[in-house]
């Protein structure tokens, strides 16, 4: 059976991307129902698929963290993984579904959890805000949160891969990706008709609209947003960037794994120091 790719709400499981794409295992309610029900939720999950990657944002509550945290170690197991990157709700929904996609693909538990921290590095998500009052994710200037307060002032802000923000003006503009995407939407409480120029700026191939996840106000520190999303979407593609990485083996857990870190059991490579210099025999003229 494929690694099962889990979200903690049914807002971050988008719609299949192609026909391949998994369905999402969605964790619902995992702070508010008893420990008990979840942990055997979960233990049937690792029995049936083997291995779990659960993803969720940095604006997961917290108790709901934790829950996933004492039920990995209640299961005693490395089989389950929680993978929270620094990516935006939406973000982090569009990456849940890039792992779907890939997990119908021959790749092991441990090179598909950690293609995650891959893949990341080719997803541009950011928002259209109606305030950076409340923003603290991405630095914002006292000039910029002082035009904040101005009746109808938007801002245009990236949080990822670097941090960008611009008022919403004519000439406007936002360094995006430089290779073809898709583009996805959610609409919150604004109207902007800015991001259709910016999906035509930044060459996306369509632009498509799915309902703001929930964790997205607090995320951005206002409900007055339109959160958006460029990133890769043919199989294909995804599959080529992530079997061309090197692979090796965890030092730890015997899992196959790319970049420098196991998703699962969180090993790094052994740091291995260059064995000192043999002092040089002192050698008494004959």
């Amino acid at each position: 059976m494929p690694t099962a790719i889990a979200v903690t709400s049914a807002d971050m499981a988008l719609p299949a991307q192609d026909e391949r794409t998994m369905p999402a295992v969605v964790l619902r309610d995992l702070d508010r129902r008893p420990l008990e029900q979840t942990l055997t939720e979960l233990h049937a999950l690792t029995e049936q698929y083997g291995y779990l990657v659960v993803v969720c944002s940095q604006a997961t509550p917290e108790p709901v963290v934790r829950r996933l945290h004492t039920l990995r170690s209640l299961l005693e197991s490395d089989r389950v993984a929680v993978f929270r990157p620094e990516l935006p709700p939406l973000g982090i929904a569009v990456l849940a579904r890039q792992l779907r996609q890939l997990a119908s693909c021959d790749l092991s538990p441990g090179v598909l959890a950690s293609a995650g921290r891959l893949l990341t590095h080719y997803i541009h998500a950011g928002a259209v805000l109606g305030s950076v009052a409340r923003l603290d994710r991405v630095p914002v200037g006292l000039k910029t949160h002082a035009r904040s307060w101005v009746p109808g002032s938007q801002f245009a802000v990236v949080a990822h891969p670097e941090p960008q923000l611009v008022r919403v003006a004519p000439g406007a503009r936002l360094k995006g990706p430089e290779f073809g995407t898709w583009m996805l939407i959610a609409k919150g409480q604004l109207q902007s008709d800015w991001l259709a120029g910016l999906a035509e700026e930044w060459t996306a191939h369509a632009l498509r609209e799915t309902p703001l996840p929930s964790e997205s106000p607090r995320w951005w520190g206002t409900g007055r947003l339109i959160e958006f999303c460029s990133h890769l979407a043919d199989l294909s593609v995804l599959y080529q960037l992530v079997t061309s990485v090197r692979q090796s083996t965890c030092h730890w857990c015997g899992l196959d794994v790319i970049g420098d870190r196991c998703v699962f059991c969180s090993a790094t490579p052994p740091l291995h120091e260059p064995p000192a210099p043999r002092a040089l025999e002192r050698r008494t003229p004959a």
